[in-house]
């Protein structure tokens, strides 16, 4: 049976994002300030980079793997980013790799 509950969340979030996905046209039109490019260019390597340090933070170089499964997987993230520039690779790729990795599954 279909909640009502459930069908109002989904409508009002639905709402919401095309709401917020709207708005910079709004406000903006066409054309951009510099700033919001400026946000644009350096705020996805800035938030990559953060990635990087909160995935890394807890890994004990001196005990159990010694981090030589994260560090691979984010070489292997690293590698697939520069070579096919494609986001979705690049995670999927380094996500595999590190689950092979702490599982043990045997090639």
């Amino acid at each position: 049976m279909f909640d009502v509950h459930a069908g109002y969340v989904v409508v009002i979030s639905g709402g919401v994002t095309v709401l917020l996905r709207v708005l910079p046209f709004i406000f903006f039109g066409r054309s951009q300030p510099p700033f919001i490019v400026y946000l644009g260019r350096v705020l996805p390597p800035a938030v990559m980079g953060m990635l990087a340090v909160y995935c890394l933070r807890g890994v004990n170089f001196l005990a159990g793997t010694h981090g030589v499964p994260e560090v691979c997987a984010s070489l292997l993230v690293v590698v697939l980013q520069v070579w096919k520039r494609n986001t979705l690779l690049s995670i999927v790729g380094g996500t595999a790799l590190y689950m092979c990795m702490v599982q043990g599954v045997s090639w």
